[in-house]
C-alpha cells in the first residue's frame, strides 16, 4: 500500500531551520524569529537589509481549470523548486499558506504531495505561525469597532443600512453567510443584517499580501472603506481610529515564513488569498525577499490561469513591479479527460476521444498565458500511473502545435529529479527577453476592465449586471476609483460562471451580481455568478477522517 502524503512527511528527517537558513541563504540567527525548530519568520530588518541586492528570475506556476481529478499545481511548484536545486541552481519556492476551511472541507491542505512537499506539513496546514488568526482578529476588531461606535452615539453618522464591512472566520460555515446581529435589546447594539466571509476573502488578507512595509500596511488599513454616512460619504477605518491597533495585531504576521521542502531546500510561505474570491497570490514581501536570496524563485497563483494567473499579472505585478520570466501550466491526463466529459470513476481507462475534447481547456489556458499575458511557457504533465503513452503523445502533439513544449513530470513519486526536464526548459525560457503585458490598461473604465477579462480570458461574448450593480460600478468610477484593477470572484471550475460547463465554453455572458470596494487593497471586487465568499462544507468533509492516534500523531491530513 503506497504511503500517504502525511506518512511521507512524518517519515522525513527535517533540518533545523536556523542552520539551513545560514547555509543555504546566508541568513544569520538574528535575521530570523524561530517558531520551534523547523519554521521561522524572516525579520523585517533583515528584509530591509536586502533591498539593494539584485533579484533572481521569477517563475509563475499556473494550471488548467481545476477538477475533482486533481492537477497538482502546488506539488509541481515544490517539485520544480527541488529540480532547479537538483540541477545546481540556487532556487526558492514561494507559496501561499493554507486555509483551515478547505483543510477540514473538501480540498485538503496546500503543502504539496508525495515526495514534493513543504514541511513540517502538519504545522503548515493547521495553525502554522498564526498569521491567519492575526488577520481574522484585525478584521473583526474593525467590525466590533463599527458596532461599538454606533452604540455609543454614532458621531460619524454611519448609516447602519450601508455598513459593508463583514466579519470573518477561517472555517467553512454556510450558516454564517447572512445573519442578523445585535439582537437582545439595547445593551447589545442596533439590530442589523451582517454576515461572515472566510478569512482568505478578507480585505485585510489582501492588504497584508500587497503591503511593502509597516508604513504601507498602516496606510492601507486606514484607507479601508467600511460604510457610508447618511449623506453617502465614505467612512474609513482611520475615521474610527482603529487602523493603528489593527497594525499592531498584524505586526508579526507581516514577516514572511521560512520552511523547507522534503529535500531540504528553502521555501517561503506567506499569505493566502483564494483566487476564486480574492487575488490568489502570496505576499509581495515574500516574493521580493525570495528574489533577493535566490537565482530562481518558483511561485504559484491560485486555481487556473484564467483566475490566479490573470490576477497575478493584472493586480500583483501591476502594483509591485514584479515581472515573471516564464510560466508553467500544469495539467494531468485525468483532469483533461474529465473536461472531455468522462465521469470520475472512468478516468483510469484510456479515452483518446475524451482527451482530445478536453484538451480545449488546456489550449485556451496556454493561449491566455502566451497571448494575453505575454509569458513564455511550458506545459508540465503531472504523471499518473494509469496514463498511457498514446494519451501523452496526443497531448504533446496538440500543445506543440501552439509552439509550446509539453513535458512529463514525475516529482510526486521521485521528488526533484522527476521534474528535471521541466526545470531545464524553464531555465531556457528565463533567458528569453521578458514580454509580460496586462489584459487591460489603468485608464480603462471599471466596466471596460471587466469586459476585457471576460472576453479575452474567459472566451465570453460579453458581461451584464442588474441595474443596481451597474449604478454601483458607475458610482465607483465617478468617485475616483476607476484606475483600480478589477478582482473577479467567480467559480474556479469553468471559464464561465457555471461550474458544470467543462472544457472551454465560449459565447457565454458573465453576470456581475455584486461589487465591493477594497480601497485599502486598491482593487474593485466583481462577484460573478453564484460564487460564495463564505464556502460551505461538503456532505462528507475531510474533518471526518482527521484524527490523533494514541501517541498524539495526526492522521488523515492530506
Amino acid at each position: 500500500m503506497p504511503l500517504s502524503d502525511i506518512d511521507i512527511a512524518q517519515q522525513a528527517t527535517l533540518r533545523r531551520i536556523v542552520p539551513l537558513a545560514r547555509e543555504r541563504l546566508g541568513l544569520e540567527e538574528d535575521h530570523l524569529v524561530p517558531y520551534g525548530h523547523y519554521k521561522a519568520k524572516i525579520s523585517l530588518p533583515c528584509i530591509e537589509s536586502l533591498r539593494d541586492r539584485p533579484e533572481g528570475k521569477l517563475i509563475l506556476v499556473t494550471a488548467i481549470s481545476p477538477t475533482p481529478a486533481g492537477e497538482g499545481k502546488t506539488t509541481t511548484t515544490v517539485g520544480l523548486g527541488d529540480a532547479l536545486n537538483h540541477l545546481g541552481h540556487k532556487a526558492i519556492v514561494a507559496l501561499r499558506e493554507p486555509s483551515l476551511g478547505p483543510v477540514f472541507g473538501m480540498k485538503g491542505g496546500a503543502a504539496g504531495g508525495g515526495y514534493a512537499q513543504v514541511v513540517p506539513m502538519e504545522d503548515i496546514n493547521l495553525h502554522f505561525t498564526g498569521d491567519f488568526n492575526a488577520i481574522a482578529l484585525a478584521n473583526n476588531l474593525l467590525a466590533a469597532t463599527i458596532d461599538n461606535h454606533i452604540h455609543h452615539g454614532n458621531s460619524l453618522n454611519i448609516d447602519v443600512r450601508r455598513i459593508t464591512w463583514r466579519r470573518v472566520m477561517d472555517m467553512n460555515d454556510r450558516a454564517l453567510r447572512d445573519i442578523t446581529a445585535g439582537l437582545g435589546g439595547p445593551g447589545n447594539g442596533f439590530p442589523r443584517q451582517d454576515g461572515f466571509d472566510i478569512v482568505v476573502a478578507s480585505e485585510v488578507m489582501a492588504i497584508l499580501c500587497l503591503s511593502t512595509s509597516i508604513t504601507d500596511l498602516k496606510e492601507r488599513l486606514g484607507n479601508i472603506v467600511v460604510a457610508s454616512t447618511r449623506e453617502r460619504a465614505p467612512v474609513r477605518a482611520r475615521d474610527l481610529k482603529v487602523h493603528g491597533a489593527m497594525a499592531v495585531l498584524l505586526r508579526d504576521a507581516l514577516s514572511p515564513n521560512l520552511v523547507q521542502t522534503l529535500e531540504g531546500n528553502p521555501a517561503i510561505l506567506h499569505g493566502g488569498p483564494f483566487a476564486n474570491i480574492a487575488h490568489g497570490c502570496n505576499s509581495v514581501m515574500a516574493t521580493r525577499t525570495a528574489l533577493k536570496l535566490a537565482d530562481y524563485v518558483v511561485t504559484e497563483a491560485g486555481f487556473g490561469a484564467d483566475l490566479g494567473a490573470e490576477k497575478f499579472v493584472d493586480i500583483k505585478c501591476r502594483k509591485s513591479g514584479l515581472r515573471p520570466s516564464a510560466a508553467v501550466v500544469v495539467a494531468t491526463i485525468r483532469a483533461l479527460k474529465y473536461h472531455g466529459g468522462v465521469a470520475l470513476p472512468d478516468l483510469g481507462r484510456e479515452d483518446l476521444a475524451a482527451l482530445d475534447k478536453g484538451l480545449a481547456n488546456l489550449e485556451r489556458h496556454v493561449r491566455n498565458v502566451t497571448e494575453q499575458y505575454g509569458l513564455p511557457c511550458v506545459v508540465s504533465i503531472n504523471h499518473f500511473s494509469a496514463d498511457t503513452e498514446a494519451e501523452h503523445a496526443l497531448l504533446r502533439d496538440r500543445v506543440q502545435a501552439l509552439g509550446v513544449p509539453a513535458l512529463t513530470a514525475r516529482h510526486w513519486a521521485e521528488g526533484g529529479k522527476g521534474a528535471a526536464d521541466v526545470a531545464r526548459e524553464v531555465v531556457r525560457l528565463c533567458d528569453k527577453p521578458q514580454t509580460m503585458r496586462f489584459v487591460y490598461e489603468d485608464a480603462d473604465t471599471l466596466w471596460q476592465k471587466m469586459e476585457k477579462i471576460a472576453t479575452r480570458v474567459y472566451g465570453a461574448a460579453g458581461i451584464s449586471a442588474p441595474g443596481d450593480v451597474l449604478a454601483r460600478i458607475e458610482q465607483l468610477q465617478a468617485d475616483g476609483y476607476g484606475h483600480y484593477p478589477v478582482c473577479v470572484a467567480k467559480t474556479q471550475y469553468s471559464f464561465s460562471t457555471d461550474p458544470k460547463l467543462r472544457g472551454a465554453p465560449s459565447g457565454h455572458v458573465v453576470q456581475v451580481r455584486e461589487v465591493r470596494l477594497a480601497a485599502g487593497a486598491e482593487f474593485i471586487v466583481m462577484i460573478c455568478g453564484d460564487i460564495m465568499t463564505m464556502p460551505g462544507l461538503p456532505k462528507t468533509p475531510a474533518a471526518e477522517v482527521i484524527d490523533l492516534d494514541e501517541m498524539g500523531r495526526i492522521r488523515g491530513l492530506f
